[in-house]
């Protein structure tokens, strides 16, 4: 309220509160409301939220339940950071309303997460323990080192749903289980669901798109204290995506029926181009669209788009064009010097070692198969469609031990957790983060 306020709703109008820069809170309801509540004792079931104290927060405990054939839910028991490292928090939206989501964290037989965050207020509820594992994005490896926080809303309407206070009390619990778990506040360790990849080629198509082109990431990032910088010259080797949120308005289609085209609105994604001019296709995603079709500008197709905060190492330049390496390919993105959508960057980078015209890239970093003991079924890990052809460059955001979690069933003795030696980096490989191994790649650092 004191600096004031503007958006412009889904449907086009421009909502404005004035800055009240001398506006002092009221001393004495200050002091009522920071003093403790009285509650009713809590249910013997329910158990403390892990939560910063300055955010409301309840516990409504997802159930770990057996129930029937050997099956049971609706997350795993586990030990982290003990027993594994939590390197991720990832981003997600709920598609559904404060209401369903929690009849729905509720059963066993459905999949589960850590956090749901309320729109109307920012209220968070605590549903998994973040030492346990829960099933929210798709992907064992990350969901086995990640925690999962749902924000109440729908993609396609942003003004509705994505609130300030979701988004203050969503930095404020990111902030702390960073500090918790010692997760890096940045892009390549704070993910979207649209940036986990799919774990084998045929699972790409159906992974998640949220929270979507319209979750602000630069107010996100500014509300977590660590604002998208330059960090290099102007020929630095890496760009960190960051186009003006309100000025930046790429058309999409299909926000509320198939084809027809959403309402003018700022967004965190740029469109990347197969050669420096909007009228070239749109780049490729072969594994979003097998067909060898072109992406398109539908609200969830992520197969040409970069995203705020996303790292990506430089292709080329041409004028007011900048290209990535993306995918395996050249991605161009309209980027003038008066009005920036990337600043320069710096950092590690991975090359396919030298001799090698191509080399695999993964979903998941699971260890070699002599890794496994008696008694744990191997996992392979099957390359995905994508290749990267030698002279490329990708931009790197960890390095990781192979390494797999072994939940079969309720009972937690027979869990195990295998650890390998060969070590993989995860690199921004297109919308989507991904993995090559050490063995295939040289790590170098960027110019700066």
């Amino acid at each position: 309220m004191r600096q004031g306020q503007a958006r412009t709703t889904d449907a086009g109008q421009r909502v404005t509160l004035a800055a009240a820069p001398g506006l002092a809170p009221d001393a004495a309801q200050q002091k009522r409301l920071s003093a403790p509540a009285t509650k009713a004792p809590a249910a013997p079931a329910t158990r403390k939220p892990e939560c910063p104290r300055n955010v409301a927060c309840e516990s409504v405990p997802a159930p770990y339940e057996e129930f029937g054939d050997g099956d049971y839910g609706n997350h795993d028991k586990a030990d982290r950071p003990a027993d594994q490292r939590v390197s991720t928090i990832v981003i997600h939206d709920t598609e559904g309303s404060w209401e369903t989501t929690l009849k729905l964290i509720k059963d066993p037989a459905y999949v589960s997460w850590n956090y749901t965050i309320r729109s109307a207020d920012g209220l968070i509820a605590q549903h998994v323990p973040t030492k346990d594992v829960a099933w929210h994005a798709g992907n064992w490896y990350i969901n086995s080192h990640s925690v999962g926080i749902e924000h109440e809303g729908f993609l396609a309407a942003p003004d509705a749903w994505y609130t300030e206070a979701m988004y203050r009390a969503s930095a404020r619990l990111v902030k702390y289980l960073s500090r918790k778990y010692d997760v890096p506040l940045d892009r390549q360790h704070i993910l979207g669901h649209d940036n986990v990849p799919g774990t084998t080629t045929a699972t790409i198509p159906g992974m998640h798109t949220d929270p979507g082109p319209y979750w602000d990431w630069a107010h996100y990032f500014a509300l977590l204290g660590k604002p998208f910088k330059a960090t290099a010259g102007p020929r630095g080797g890496l760009v960190t995506i960051r186009p003006d949120y309100d000025e930046n308005q790429p058309v999409y289609t299909g926000c509320t029926k198939a084809g027809d085209t959403c309402a003018p609105h700022g967004s965190t994604a740029v469109r990347l181009y197969s050669a420096p001019d909007e009228d070239a296709p749109l780049v490729k995603d072969i594994g979003l669209h097998p067909d060898g079709s072109a992406s398109t500008t539908g609200v969830n197709d992520t197969g040409a788009r970069a995203t705020t905060g996303q790292r990506f190492a430089v292709a080329g330049r041409s004028g007011d064009w900048t290209a990535i390496w993306y995918l395996g390919q050249k991605a161009w993105f309209h980027n003038p010097q008066d009005e920036p959508v990337a600043v320069p960057a710096k950092g590690l980078i991975a090359v396919p070692k030298s001799g090698r015209e191509e080399i695999p890239v993964y979903g998941r970093a699971y260890p070699e198969k002599e890794a496994y003991p008696p008694g744990v079924p191997y996992q392979s890990v099957s390359p995905l469609s994508y290749k990267l052809a030698a002279g490329q460059q990708y931009a790197v955001g960890d390095r990781m031990r192979g390494e797999y979690f072994y939940s079969p069933t309720f009972d937690v003795t027979k869990h195990a957790v295998v650890r390998g030696k060969d070590v993989y980096y995860e690199i921004q490989l297109g919308h989507r983060v991904g993995y090559v191994r050490a063995a295939d790649v040289e790590v170098r650092r960027s110019a700066s």
